[in-house]
């Protein structure tokens, strides 16, 4: 099949099946193709969980599906494909969070998003690389535990310098292959252009960044702007879709290391097994976990989200 011919196919089983398609903004720009909607993980949810369709499929990560699962429990949500697990929310398992508490224990525990459900539930409230600097303003306590990324946290912490901040030692080795190096080789090979960089890259490459944010904030950051050139400091196949989205502008990766294998593990042909139901994985949780997983998110949502 072409990829013209699969995507069709894929439009007609997911009709067919009652199914929205879900696709995080590194997935490749076939699937994008395919989906009802682009966009961060949390807010991908969302979407979901205002849908009238029985079935959705998560084209991301696993932590992605369970969200979703999370938010919409009496929907049938399926990863593509099963392998697709995400490094940062599994460096760190409950028993070793429950070691944290129990050292920490008048801290708020803030989790991302990248986090596992287990996690999540042992969690006071969670956060995207967005909303994290707003909702931990918010909190009353002055003592933040944050997990699992330590580069994300520390930007957040110096931010809010009146808060005391107890990072883990994780976070996104995507996002951690970018350099100091990187910054200056790409600031000489295009001195015009801006750098807009995540919060989940080292603090040296942040520091020198004209813009920091999560992966949405950089793609409207990149649409709104006057400037004319950029350098991507995040996942590269964003640097392919502002460039099909914005042909006039030029795109420039970072760093040409900055590739999520987990991300890329999903092709176009996994999308359409999973709907034709040959392939692919339901997610499935125990009731209390969800439960108590969907707290740390509902005090996201309260506080301002």
């Amino acid at each position: 099949m072409t990829t013209k011919e699969m995507q069709e196919a894929i439009l007609k089983w997911k009709k067919e099946q009652d199914c929205c398609i879900l696709a995080h903004c590194y997935q490749t720009h076939d699937i994008l193709e395919v989906a009802d909607f682009v966009g961060d993980s949390f807010g991908l949810a969302q979407k979901a969980a205002q849908t009238n369709c029985k079935r959705v499929m998560m084209c991301g990560v696993r932590f992605m599906a369970e969200t979703v699962k999370i938010l919409s429990p009496e929907k049938q949500v399926y990863l593509p494909k099963a392998e697709a697990g995400c490094p940062m929310a599994e460096q760190l398992d409950v028993e070793m969070l429950q070691q944290m508490k129990e050292i920490y224990p008048e801290h708020c525990v803030v989790a991302y998003i990248n986090t596992t459900a287990a996690l999540k539930t042992l969690c006071d409230v969670c956060v995207t690389s967005s909303s994290a600097v707003d909702i931990i303003r918010k909190i009353p306590n002055k003592k933040i535990l944050f997990i699992p990324d330590c580069n994300l946290g520390d930007y957040v912490a110096k931010q809010i310098p009146e808060k005391e901040f107890q990072l883990m030692h994780g976070g996104c080795p995507t996002h951690v292959r970018i350099t100091v190096k990187d910054v200056e080789k790409a600031r000489a090979a295009h001195p015009d252009a801006e750098l807009l960089v995540h919060p989940e890259c080292q603090p040296a490459v942040t520091a020198q960044a004209d813009y920091v944010g999560s992966t949405t904030g950089i793609m409207n950051y990149a649409a709104k702007s006057d400037k004319k050139s950029f350098i991507i400091g995040t996942e590269n196949s964003i640097v392919q879709h502002l460039g099909m989205q914005f042909p006039d502008k030029l795109f420039y990766p970072l760093s040409k290391d900055c590739v999520c294998h987990n991300m890329k593990v999903t092709t176009l042909a996994d999308v359409l097994h999973c709907l034709q139901g040959v392939d692919g994985e339901e997610i499935q949780m125990p009731e209390d976990v969800m439960q108590k997983a969907k707290v740390c998110i509902e005090e996201m949502l309260r506080l301002g989200n």
